[in-house]
């Protein structure tokens, strides 16, 4: 887990394949940089950190990895998760991932809640994009967590990243505006954690 330092609210972002590199991965990275630019802290678990053991609600035990992902959504003033479009689906390991939020069921914030999730997929066409940015919304729902109003579908088929592999053009301006949301929504409920 990589993370940057100030003072701001703490933004976690969730997302990426194994593959390091991959888009999903690219543009998560992408929006966390902006999150910091506003003054967010940022805290990125991609790639391999979130290769973890299929959740078993019946088992207590958790990896190290597993735990520092979900003290990390404890901790979390705002979300930004990025899913590949896996067969028109968010993908297995994603899905693992937020299925450790049950973790989160007893506390004072139980799952998301409070916390504004900005959702990005990045899929090879717009069906499976949309189709799993709709799914990444509906998962935000269930998890009491407050969808940011935009969320991002990325066509990787088309070009959304320049030679350097940074998010470029029309996708680029949208992950600014979903950073800019969830850091806005954290800042106004920032007072309200600290008091509870």
């Amino acid at each position: 887990m990589q993370h940057s330092e100030s003072n701001g609210p703490l933004v976690v972002g969730i997302g990426g394949t194994t593959r390091a590199g991959s888009s999903s991965e690219r543009a998560l990275r992408f929006a966390l940089e902006v999150a910091s630019e506003l003054g967010a802290r940022t805290l990125v678990c991609a790639a391999a950190e979130l290769d973890l053991p299929m959740y078993r609600p019946e088992d207590p035990g958790r990896t190290p990895e597993a735990a520092r992902l979900v003290e990390a959504l404890r901790r979390a003033d705002g979300v930004l998760i990025a899913s590949p479009g896996y067969h028109g689906a968010v993908s297995g390991m994603i899905k693992n991932a937020l299925d450790y939020t049950e973790d989160l069921r007893t506390d004072v914030r139980p799952y998301l809640d409070g916390r504004a999730v900005g959702c990005i997929a990045t899929a090879a066409g717009w069906q499976a994009s949309t189709a799993t940015l709709a799914q990444l919304r509906a998962i935000t729902h269930a998890l009491r967590g407050w969808p940011t109003p935009l969320g991002v579908a990325m066509n990787s088929a088309l070009p959304c990243f320049d030679d350097t592999g940074t998010p470029t053009g029309q996708p680029a301006d949208q992950l600014r505006a979903v950073a800019h949301q969830v850091v806005e929504f954290a800042h106004h409920h920032l007072p309200d954690r600290l008091a509870s």
